[in-house]
């Protein structure tokens, strides 16, 4: 089961979440399940990445955490043995999706053109990232691409906000959207888990 189209029903939105301390992770995972969000994208996008996903995946049970910015497939391998759920990358080469394709995970690739959807549907895959959503064409482009493919389910993630999140879950090809607003850095670093609860609340609230 390498499509990620049941994972992208979990959230109205996906937070993507960057922890430069691995002593946060157990506590931000937390704060985002107590705001009913039930799913995380871990970018590894530091060194100790790995280890967060690892104590996340190991403690926040109630929660399904995948990694994020999966560049290799050395990368792939290693975020699923320290318990990665799914992995999502920002775009897909032809190597990288053979590998992740042989994984025993859920996989969502990253796209930004019709060429690039066209390629990863080939894989026989229909769930998708899309991304950067914000300067690869926002909503009016998701919509175009819906006509001519319409079974692909898109993720898009890069640049929306609370506000702008509804102009994209609108449309029939957009079952969620990946967000950063959810744990700013601010809140992370001093410890404000209510904050990120409420920001996970209202997120939440979007499926309403």
């Amino acid at each position: 089961m390498a499509d990620a189209t049941s994972i992208l029903h979990i959230s109205p939105v996906i937070p993507v979440v960057t922890i430069d301390d691995p002593q946060h992770a157990v506590s931000v995972a937390r704060a985002l399940a107590d705001g009913g969000i039930r799913i995380i994208e871990l970018t590894l996008r530091t060194e100790s990445a790995l280890t967060s996903l690892k104590l996340i995946a190991n403690e926040v049970p109630d929660i399904l955490v995948g990694a994020g910015t999966i560049l290799t497939p050395a990368q792939a391998d290693a975020a699923v043995s320290a318990g990665a759920q799914f992995l999502v990358s920002p775009g897909g080469t032809p190597s990288l999706l053979d590998h992740i394709l042989t994984l025993n995970v859920p996989v969502l690739p990253g796209v930004a053109t019709v060429g690039e959807v066209m390629a990863v549907l080939e894989r026989g895959l229909e769930a998708m990232k899309f991304f950067p959503a914000g300067p690869a064409g926002g909503p009016a482009y998701l919509a175009a691409i819906g006509a001519p493919i319409p079974q692909v389910q898109f993720c898009p993630t890069g640049g929306i906000s609370l506000a702008t999140a509804p102009d994209y879950l609108k449309l029939p090809n957009i079952s969620c959207v990946g967000g950063s607003w959810l744990t700013p850095r601010s809140a992370v670093e001093g410890n404000d888990w209510q904050q990120i609860t409420e920001l996970a609340r209202e997120a939440a609230a979007l499926a309403a």
